[in-house]
């Protein structure tokens, strides 16, 4: 189930939605007036592990077959 963003033109609210169905889409209300005038947002997130910006040596593959580090199938956390 996707969440979507959206942006109220009425009030400026700014929300995100669960959308279950493409065809709840037209019902979704600004969660502060109640209206329907909204306009869907591009989503934006950032990864951070750790907290820090260093990056984290690849894991080696546990078979010792691969080439690539970290690129391996066979690497379950």
């Amino acid at each position: 189930m996707p969440i979507f963003e959206y942006s109220c033109q009425d009030c400026g609210t700014k929300f995100e939605k669960l959308v279950r169905r493409p065809a709840d889409v037209p019902e979704i209300e600004c969660p502060s007036c109640g209206r329907k005038h909204l306009k869907e947002e591009l989503s934006t997130f950032a990864a951070h592990a750790n907290g820090g910006s260093k990056s984290a040596p690849l894991p080696a593959c546990p078979s010792g077959r691969c080439s690539n580090p970290g690129m391996c199938g066979m690497n379950f956390d």
